[in-house]
């Protein structure tokens, strides 16, 4: 799976930038990485988000246990990848019908929090138990949501392109295409909104720091993010539908 989306719908963290050097094309410009992904995994489909970015798909060459999912409902895009232990408490949570899957879990789940909004965010991605990792883009608000399990079982990386795009894959020659070293796994037990950045799903009253991630030659290589045990930040609340904000403006 692959999504690129523009600066301005989703700002990364200025320390996946790295020093040492700057992919030369931006991921974006001629559909550049979308093309790369398409030679690799023929039969690709890619859905163009106009000036937001683009989401690229594939169910060549993934792993049985891990499989990937890709839907659409009510322009909201979702990419997930492995697999939901407690699906059927969560379908059942979010009155699903019984032939729902983890992408439309995760879909229906995003809703709930940006409509009604009855438990905080991290709450709700705590909620979902298994082997995960995945990628909502909402059209209608132009807002992103993207996390990965607390165990980090499924791979996945992000970066930042030379026009400071930022990059998600569950290839790493994909993001290094893009990103040059400007990328790092994503971090586990977190999540990723437009308008709150990273957070951790597991401590979400804590900050999370970046911890420079360097490689073999000694040059660093983006950034890790660990939990700040000593810092804590302000609980944010989660406003219901008919207040002046909704989710994806206000969280």
């Amino acid at each position: 799976m692959l999504a690129v989306f523009d600066n301005t719908v989703a700002k990364c963290p200025d320390a996946l930038q790295s020093p040492h050097t700057t992919p030369a094309s931006s991921a974006l410009k001629d559909s550049f990485l979308a093309n790369h992904f398409a030679l690799l995994h023929p039969g690709s489909v890619t859905v163009n988000l106009g000036t937001s970015g683009l989401i690229s798909h594939s169910v060549e060459k993934q792993n049985p246990f891990l499989p990937r999912l890709f839907a659409v409902v009510d322009d909201i895009f979702c990419l997930f990848q492995g697999h939901i232990d407690n699906v059927a408490v969560l379908k059942q949570q979010y009155g699903l019908n019984k032939t729902a899957n983890e992408v439309i879990v995760v879909i229906e789940a995003y809703r709930t929090l940006r409509d009604r909004g009855p438990y905080p965010a991290d709450q709700v991605v705590k909620d979902i138990q298994g082997k995960f990792a995945f990628i909502l883009y909402d059209s209608t608000s132009k807002a992103t949501f993207f996390a990965a399990d607390a165990d980090g079982s499924v791979p996945f990386f992000w970066g930042t392109d030379c026009e400071g795009n930022l990059v998600l894959s569950d290839d790493v020659q994909i993001v290094q295409k893009g990103c040059g070293k400007s990328f790092a796994p994503f971090p586990k037990g977190c999540f990723f909104t437009t308008s709150g950045g990273l957070r951790s799903f597991e401590h979400p009253l804590n900050e999370l720091k970046p911890v420079p991630r360097v490689d073999s030659s000694g040059q660093v290589c983006g950034a890790t993010f660990k939990v700040d045990a000593e810092t804590k930040k302000e609980s944010v609340g989660m406003p219901r539908v008919g207040s002046s904000y909704n989710w994806s403006s206000n969280y």
